[in-house]
């Protein structure tokens, strides 16, 4: 009842006396039961009139002081009236007073009431105070931390105390939504807000709300962006955002961030989680056994799904947890500081969550590999307690023998569909000594999945075991052996050389018979014996004893033969699906591609020296050596030239499959694998029964391996010092492969592997040496001719991938913009150092320039052995980008042009079928270097379209220019694009002057224009020879913006030059009056060909030749020659100059002989002629149009 009479006062038309009512309602208010004061209170201001709004304000600021109760409602009420700026000041403090002891349900109405009552001239001192009163971790983490057990461990029951943390929750919300919105549409309250965390200089008066709000404000204001960031760093320099601050400031966020695990990429969950862990852990905070307790909750649940993207969610949490828990406290750490060793407590904590993952994942092979290589990641990557090593160490070894070592002598038997051979041991058995891994059976054996399910065993007493575990398991297996043991592995060496049961893996011709099932059978035996030798190079690729390095060599000489093999087998087998070898991502993301095409570019590797090993035999020949040294000139003498042209003839008969498809499923090198790069020559001894030296085999790097080794570290560069698409990646993870297959390497940071790259420059200039003395030897032997014996063969293709491959790596490394950041300008001062040296040796403390143009001179050296138009550019590359770190470039840029240019003048090596072997793409941007950097850029686009392409024109139809060699009709459209968009890209950068300018000052830019607008005519003229629809489309575009350059840049010039030099001005009219006309006609033939792709550049080509000629004549008039100005009509032609015949082409013949007798007086007056032909252009133009609007 009480409600409905509220109800009856609202909105009235007429009071009688509204003062006496408003007192009478603050007197019942006073009064009432607390539920009533509610109502009256939130009723008022559709009660009272304006007039009484004051004194309803004082009244009710008062009651705000005695009745906490109606906070809300009068705080409500207040926002709503208006009232003086006085009184909102005064309720305002009385609020901010209150902060501290406010209920917690109260809060968020509270901090709206200030915020919104904030001015521009008070909102810096307003947000200071807000800051300082409010204290999130006093208000929150109680409640949050109470919800967040009671959401994980009594999930499904309600009850009233759930209630109220619910209730906690929405205040929490609530507050932050306020917030939000006041930040959004308030730029005072923003700016004030970030000022007020600025101005703070104290480290203990920093609050987590500080953080909170700069990510708020962040999220919500973009302008603000920039200067948050700046102010973030500068506290994290003055060291006022303590780890402690961020600390709790993820302890309020943590749990909403664990909803969305599911969608995160590998890389994001390991991180979350390593923080995560580290906050649980780090025994400074009092609700660290919380998060460890949701931690275990969140595992547990993940790894006992049966779906592998929630399992991987599992153990790579495990992992990351158990490895901060086993973190080495021998020396001051962080987490836990001035403690010992682990006890023995945290040991077994450690080694249950382990074992945990271990007994759910080895259901499932994928579930089983990720847990071993996110277990050696972990070795690896930290330094863990010599408790925890010592049980891993023990526990792997133990296991890996049983589940994959066998004895040699105990050849397997049963229904296999090969015969089963124990190949690719280094090492001479006797008949029952040695080890070998028993990679055959275990595959045939069991139903080998890649989708996580599980094995089908054929005997029931069968330890359960996968291949596909092999690679993965070994790593780890090393990983511990080689921490525990500070590098030696001799515990474990025996696996290096020991052989693998396999069968005959060269197809030979049962290939074809074979069926599907058995294709795909070798196919995995082959990717599964790849990777395990990869991972064996891994581990000893670092042993310092000459025996083991020839062991790595010939095993890294093993992978390349078998790529060969698989590329074989893959050929034949299209629709085959590897098995997985990276295991930290779905298996939909690295599906390969399954078509037979051909990859634009066929990887060709090969073994180039001695007789191929047979597949039975149990020690591997050693080819002859490339050279007794490893920097000395390559001899071609010891390889049999004629044998490897003929089967290198034979494979490109065939379909060659790219192995680049298959990245995915390799498993990923090493970086310390490099040090290979460092080997020369490595003596073998073969010892007889007596010790005494029987022979000596000379085994080293070889072309094929050297190929193999460069091309990986090329595609690491790439990934990790080549900057990506400049799009900020998505926090979520997105789709794509480009970082599969580098997990490794993304542990470490690109100024590690610069620093890497760095030790490998020296052995890397070796190669490049020796391979420029091989082709400098080869060029002498054949006297120069391009097509000479040996530049088919097999060999020379890998030489030159090569020499490719290194000036790429070089190039990726010079170019990475990460040099000048601060601490690695030294790895730049060394890399030079490496270069400089090897033109003056013994030099040091050389200044920056001197070093880039000795490294430049040493680099430039090795063009006269190029030996592919690809090697070319990158060498080019690499020139130009030591040249942009000089600070004197101008001295070496000519040199750029003059190198660009002997490499277009250059006859190069044809390709397959007589093809051209230069790439569009690579001959475009050669020669935009060239042009780019050549002092006389219109010279030069002068010389290639008035001497190259007129030579090209009388030559045979296959033929080439004789002066440029890489012009030829195929690539005539490169070359045009280049020059047309140079010569406007030159044009358009030419200042137009001014009339103050001095006289020479205006002839020289007069001629210029002259020779621009000749090179232009050259180049509009060719498109009557070559009129193909990309030559046209290109004459198009870049004519309509060189005729748009002439009307901004050329035209003013005209205009104070066309008094002095008047017949210059109207002979370059006349020129480009001629040039402009071709382009009409050229418009018309588009029209009449209907080509959209054309005629879309139709319209605005018309547009600005219409504005060509309003401009020459407001040029006449501006020099008192209007009378020169005449229009005319010009019919619509095509290319050849025959005329259009269309509705409105139809003109008598006196206004024919009309026109043609004008024009010949024009051009006889000599001031008329240039600009009536132009006018006469327009015109018709415009005609043109109009017709074309009718027509329409």
């Amino acid at each position: 009842m009480p409600r409905l009479i509220i109800n009856q006062l609202k909105w009235l038309d007429r009071v009688v006396d509204s003062k006496d009512l408003t007192t009478k309602i603050m007197q019942l208010i006073s009064i009432a039961p607390v539920y009533l004061q509610h109502d009256f209170v939130t009723s008022l201001p559709e009660i009272l009139g304006d007039s009484q709004h004051a004194d309803v304000g004082n009244e009710l600021s008062d009651l705000l002081t005695e009745n906490t109760l109606l906070t809300v409602p009068i705080l409500d009420v207040l926002s709503s009236l208006r009232l003086e700026p006085k009184l909102l000041t005064k309720v305002r403090q009385l609020v901010m007073g209150k902060l501290s002891s406010i209920m917690l349900d109260d809060l968020p109405m509270s901090v709206k009431f200030i915020l919104h009552s904030i001015t521009a001239t008070d909102a810096l001192e307003v947000i200071s105070e807000l800051r300082e009163k409010l204290d999130l971790q006093h208000f929150f983490l109680p409640s949050l931390f109470q919800a967040s057990q009671s959401k994980l461990k009594n999930k499904g029951q309600t009850s009233f105390s759930g209630n109220q943390e619910n209730s906690g929750q929405d205040c929490v919300t609530l507050l932050f939504d306020v917030i939000k919105s006041a930040v959004r549409y308030e730029k005072i309250i923003s700016e004030a807000w970030i000022k007020a965390i600025e101005n703070t200089t104290s480290v203990s008066e920093h609050k987590i709300l500080d953080l909170a709000m700069l990510f708020v404000i962040y999220s919500t204001n973009t302008q603000a962006k920039k200067y948050i960031e700046r102010v973030l760093r500068n506290k994290i320099r003055s060291g006022c955002f303590e780890e402690q601050l961020l600390q709790g400031t993820f302890y309020i966020h943590y749990l909403g961030i664990l909803d969305y695990l599911d969608n995160m990429s590998p890389q994001q969950i390991r991180k979350l989680f390593y923080i995560l862990s580290t906050l649980a852990f780090s025994k400074q905070h009092e609700a660290s056994s919380h998060i460890q307790d949701d931690m275990y909750l969140v595992i547990r649940k993940q790894l006992s799904s049966t779906m592998f993207k929630y399992k991987l969610i599992g153990i790579i949490g495990a992992v990351t947890m158990a490895g901060i828990i086993a973190a080495d406290r021998s020396r001051s750490s962080s987490l836990t500081p001035g403690r010992g060793d682990l006890s023995s407590e945290q040991c077994t904590q450690v080694t249950s969550l382990l074992q945990l993952v271990h007994s759910c994942s080895e259901q499932s092979p994928q579930a089983s590999a990720l847990y071993y290589d996110e277990f050696a990641n972990l070795i690896q990557g930290r330094k863990l307690a010599p408790k925890v090593l010592e049980w891993a160490g023990q526990t792997i070894f133990n296991d890996f023998q049983d589940a994959f070592v066998v004895d040699i002598c105990v050849v397997p038997e049963g229904d296999y569909p090969f015969p089963v051979k124990a190949l690719y041991g280094l090492e001479d058995y006797d008949s029952c000594d040695g080890i070998a891994i028993n990679l055959l059976p275990l595959l045939f054996s069991q139903d080998f999945v890649q989708d996580g399910g599980r094995l089908t065993l054929q005997e029931s007493d069968q330890k359960l075991v996968s291949p596909l575990c092999l690679a993965p398991y070994f790593r780890l297996l090393r990983l511990c052996v080689d921490r525990q043991h500070n590098g030696d592995l001799e515990e474990i060496d025996g696996l290096l050389d020991c052989p693998i049961f396999l069968t005959d893996l060269e197809p030979g011709e049962r290939l074809e018979s074979m069926s599907v099932k058995e294709r795909s059978f070798i196919c995995s035996l082959i990717f599964l014996t790849l990777n395990w030798f990869r991972e064996v190079v891994n581990a000893f690729c670092r042993q310092m004893l000459p025996e083991m390095k020839v062991k790595v060599l010939t095993r890294l000489k093993h992978i390349v033969e078998l790529q060969q093999l698989l590329e074989k087998h893959l050929a034949v087998t299209p629709d085959y699906v590897p098995p997985l070898a990276n295991f930290d991502l779905e298996t939909s993301e690295v599906t390969p591609h399954t078509s037979t095409a051909v990859s634009a570019k066929i990887r060709i590797q090969g073994n180039l020296g001695g007789r191929k090993r047979k597949a039975d035999d149990s020690k591997t020949s050693s080819p002859d050596p490339l050279s007794k040294e490893d920097n000395s000139e390559c001899d071609p003498a010891p390889y049999d030239r004629s044998q490897l042209e003929k089967e290198f003839r034979g494979k490109e008969e065939k379909t060659s499959v790219s192995l680049q498809n298959y990245r995915a499923f390799f498993r990923e090198l090493d970086l310390e694998v490099f040090s290979i790069l460092h080997c020369g020559l490595v003596a073998k001894f073969i010892l007889d029964t007596e010790m005494h030296t029987e022979a000596t085999e000379v085994v080293q790097l070889q072309p094929p391996e050297l190929l193999f080794l460069l091309e990986d570290l090329a595609q690491k560069l790439e990934n990790m010092l080549t900057p990506s698409v400049t799009r900020r990646s998505p926090f979520l993870k997105s789709k794509g492969n480009r970082n599969i297959g580098f997990t490794h390497l993304h542990q470490r940071s690109a100024s590690e592997i610069a620093h890497i790259v760095v030790q490998l420059l020296s052995p890397m200039c070796n190669h490049l040496e020796n391979i420029h003395n091989y082709f400098q030897g080869l060029t002498a032997k054949n006297h120069g001719v391009v097509d000479g014996p040996g530049i088919k063969g097999q060999e020379y293709h890998i030489m030159s991938s090569c020499y490719q491959r290194l000036l790429q790596i070089l190039h990726g490394f010079f170019a990475w913009n990460g040099f000048f950041q601060p601490g690695n300008i030294n790895l730049l001062y060394s890399a030079l150092e490496v270069l400089t040296n090897r033109l003056k040796p013994g030099e040091s403390e050389q200044a920056l320039d001197e070093l880039l143009s000795q490294s430049f001179h040493y680099l430039q050296n090795f063009h006269l052995s190029i030996p592919s138009f690809q090697c070319a550019l990158y060498l080019i590359r690499l020139l130009m980008v030591i040249l942009e770190k000089s600070t004197a470039p101008t001295q070496n840029k000519g040199k750029i042009a003059s190198l660009a240019r002997q490499f277009l003048c250059r006859v190069w090596p044809s390709g397959e079928k007589e093809k051209s072997s230069i790439p569009n793409d690579q001959l475009q941007a050669l020669l935009s270097i060239y042009l780019e950097h050549t002092d006389g850029v219109l010279k030069a686009i002068e010389e290639i379209a008035g001497v190259g392409v007129p030579e090209l024109i009388n030559s045979p139809k296959e033929a080439s220019s004789s002066t440029f060699p890489t012009l030829t009709r195929h690539t005539f459209v490169i070359f045009f694009r280049v020059m047309m968009a140079e010569l406007e890209k030159t044009v358009k950068g030419l200042q137009a002057g001014t009339a103050a300018d001095s006289e020479q000052i205006h002839e020289e830019k007069l001629l210029y224009w002259n020779m621009a607008v000749r090179d232009f005519s050259i180049l509009i003229n060719l498109i009557k020879v070559f009129d193909s629809r990309p030559v046209l489309h290109v004459c198009l575009k870049y004519g309509r913006l060189f005729v748009e350059a002439f009307l901004k840049q050329c035209m003013p010039l005209l205009d104070f030059s066309f008094r002095k030099h008047r017949e210059d001005v109207l002979s370059l009219l006349e020129t480009f009056q001629l040039n402009t006309r071709l382009l009409h006609h050229l418009c018309g033939h588009s029209k009449i060909h209907q080509d959209t792709k054309l005629t879309r550049h139709v319209p605005l080509l018309k547009k600005t030749l219409e504005l060509l000629v309003c401009r020459v004549k407001a040029m006449l008039i501006l020099n008192n020659c209007r009378e020169a100005f005449w229009l005319g009509n010009l019919k619509n032609r095509d290319l050849q100059g025959e005329e259009i015949i269309s509705q409105n082409s139809q003109e008598s013949t006196a206004d024919e002989s009309e026109d043609d007798t004008s024009s010949q007086v024009s051009k006889s007056k000599g001031t008329e002629g240039g600009e009536g032909d132009e006018a006469s252009d327009g015109e018709k133009e415009r005609e043109s149009d109009e017709s074309d609007d009718d027509s329409d």
